[in-house]
């Protein structure tokens, strides 16, 4: 499985393609940063992030794009721009017919460190131990961006396993397993059972009583059936 993390960003926006199974070593097959300049015009920004990952797409051929989930932060402008640059990251994969999934930053930080709370230093140094690099990857967003890639690899057995038990779930012909039908004709009487073969005949006053199950009648007191 190869694998296109992106951690989206307009001023940086860090790509790192990996390699490999859950399970196994990992591989990391390449890593940089795709750079705009903030002084630019928000759509030529735009064009700059999808010519670079048009690049990366071109250059690595990855079955999978991992992109960061955006979320909500106190810094509205900076969550527009991320949000703007993981909708080009999408399209560029959509457009190839690449399948793309979206992991939050708490989700990465627990996979590769086993804590949702990890700081960046923390990502980056399990990300050097993980790819057995010499140095953790510069500047963060390109380690991040390792980190998505690696999250995916580990995630997606799970993931197909749920996705495959949901869809046989809702195919057609699966059906709940049916309550025990009953007997038509059959009333059912709270409290009381009825024996098989029996049949209801008037009392003496209009009231029903049973025969029994050999057919013989039954007598009523001082009175013969």
């Amino acid at each position: 499985m190869r694998v296109l993390g992106i951690d989206p960003g307009l001023t940086r926006c860090g790509v790192g393609v990996v390699e490999g199974v859950a399970g196994r070593p990992l591989t990391m097959i390449g890593v940089g940063v795709v750079r705009t300049p903030a002084d630019a015009e928000l759509g030529d920004r735009l064009v700059a992030v999808e010519r670079g990952i048009e690049q990366w797409l071109d250059e690595h051929s990855p079955g999978f794009v991992a992109v960061e989930r955006v979320f909500a932060q106190h810094n509205v402008r900076t969550v527009m721009g991320t949000a703007q640059a993981s909708a080009v990251a999408m399209l560029c994969a959509a457009r190839r017919g690449i399948p793309v999934a979206l992991h939050t930053p708490s989700e990465v930080k627990a996979a590769v460190t086993g804590s949702g709370r990890a700081d960046k230093a923390q990502v980056g140094a399990m990300v050097t131990r993980l790819l057995r690099l010499d140095a953790p990857p510069r500047p963060a967003d390109a380690a991040d961006a390792l980190a998505l890639a690696i999250c995916h690899i580990w995630r997606a057995p799970a993931q197909n396993r749920l996705q495959q038990a949901v869809a046989a779930h809702r195919a057609p012909g699966t059906h709940r397993a049916a309550a025990p039908s009953r007997t038509p004709g059959v009333p059912r009487t709270p409290g009381s059972t009825r024996t098989p073969g029996s049949t209801r005949t008037p009392g003496p006053s209009g009231a029903t009583g049973s025969s029994s199950a050999s057919g013989a009648p039954r007598t009523s007191k001082g009175r013969t059936a």
